[in-house]
Order: C-alpha cells, then sequence, then structure tokens
C-alpha cells in the first residue's frame, strides 16, 4: 500500500504492506462512570458557554438541549458505538455527521464528536488499510496493491481500482466496531454501576 502525503517539501511515498502492519491488539480499560460523567460535564459546560458567540447563534436552540449534554450510560454509549461507524466513513463529513446524528437521536455531543476523532492524521492510514484489508478478505482475495491518497482526487480517481473490496471493508469495520464498542462500554459500565452498589452495601451492612 502506497500512501502519500503532500507537504511544502512536495509530495511523500510511504508503503504500507500486510508484513509490517501491526496486529490489533485488546486492551481493557478501567472505566470510572464517575470520573468519565465529570469530564463530560466540564466539557459540555464550556460547549454550552460558547453558545451566544456568533458562529453559534443559529444552532442556540440545539445547545440548551439538555438530553445532548446528559452524561447518562444509553446517551454515552450509544454516542461511542456511532462514533466508531461513523470513523470507517471515508469522506471528510464526520463532524457535521456526528452533530446531525447527535440531534437527531439526542445522543451525547461530546462523546460523539470526541469519539469520531479517532480519526486524525496519525490514524487514518492503518484504518482505512484495515479496512481495505477486511474488504479483501470478505471478498476472498489475497491483499493486494493499494493506494491512498487523503485528498479528494483519489476518491474520484483513485478509488476505483480498489472500491469494492475497500467499501465492502468500510461497511463491516463500521458496522463491527460501533457494536463491539457500544456493547463493550455498555457493559463495563454497567459492571462499575453494579460494582459501586456492592460496595455500598457491604459498607452498610458490617
Amino acid at each position: 500500500m502506497k500512501v502519500y502525503n503532500s507537504g511544502r517539501s512536495g509530495p511523500k511515498s510511504t508503503t504500507i504492506t500486510p508484513s509490517n502492519v501491526a496486529r490489533p491488539t485488546t486492551v481493557l480499560l478501567q472505566l470510572r462512570p464517575a470520573m468519565l460523567r465529570n469530564t463530560i460535564r466540564q466539557l459540555g459546560r464550556k460547549v454550552q458557554a460558547s453558545r451566544d458567540r456568533w458562529f453559534a447563534r443559529p444552532f442556540a436552540h440545539v445547545f440548551i438541549d439538555p438530553r445532548l449534554w446528559s452524561p447518562q450510560r444509553r446517551s454515552i454509549t450509544s454516542a461511542f458505538g456511532i462514533g466508531l461507524a461513523i470513523c470507517f466513513i471515508p469522506l471528510p463529513v464526520h463532524i457535521p455527521l456526528a452533530f446531525m446524528l447527535a440531534m437527531l437521536l439526542r445522543l451525547n455531543v461530546p462523546t460523539l464528536i470526541g469519539t469520531v476523532f479517532i480519526v486524525n492524521p496519525f490514524t487514518v492510514v492503518p484504518i482505512y488499510y484495515l479496512a481495505y484489508l477486511t474488504g479483501r478478505f470478505a471478498l476472498g482475495q489475497a491483499p493486494g496493491s493499494f493506494r491512498f491518497e487523503l485528498t479528494w482526487d483519489w476518491l474520484q480517481h483513485g478509488l476505483g481500482p480498489v472500491w469494492k473490496p475497500f467499501l465492502l471493508g468500510c461497511l463491516i469495520c463500521g458496522v463491527v466496531f460501533g457494536l463491539v464498542g457500544w456493547l463493550v462500554l455498555d457493559r463495563v459500565w454497567r459492571s462499575r454501576v453494579l460494582e459501586k452498589y456492592r460496595t455500598r452495601g457491604s459498607r452498610s451492612n458490617p
């Protein structure tokens, strides 16, 4: 796979093959719901504090909807799962789409926006190459060369030879990562809450 990045010093290319792609590892995050809720509350206050600025006035009615900033389990876990699914859309529409879905589904805005930033200049290449390999595997094809450029020109002209495995892989990864991310975070959240209640019960009943 060749990745072309344009800069002041001219275009640079990087070759990525299946042999030098790091294998995915599973990391168990020790999440604390109370800490997560406090962080989301702080982000919500900062966004709400800017709702009177000129660029935010057309959306002022959105900022005052408490459901978009609610640190509830359903709102946050669903936003996380949908954010992961959005990450695999190979178009620069992540932020507008995240805002639109948050307003339509009444999901936690800070969580959804923060999740889509998983795709950034440092992670976009391995993420979409993983999608490409997934599509090739699903079609029963051996991994081949894959030229990838972070430009609209590549989407118009370079996508043609690899569109089928690439788009299929993006679809599969988006659905799988979205569902798994939502399920894992929901289970971890529930287990933490139950553990908290058990701890309280053991303290109150020595």
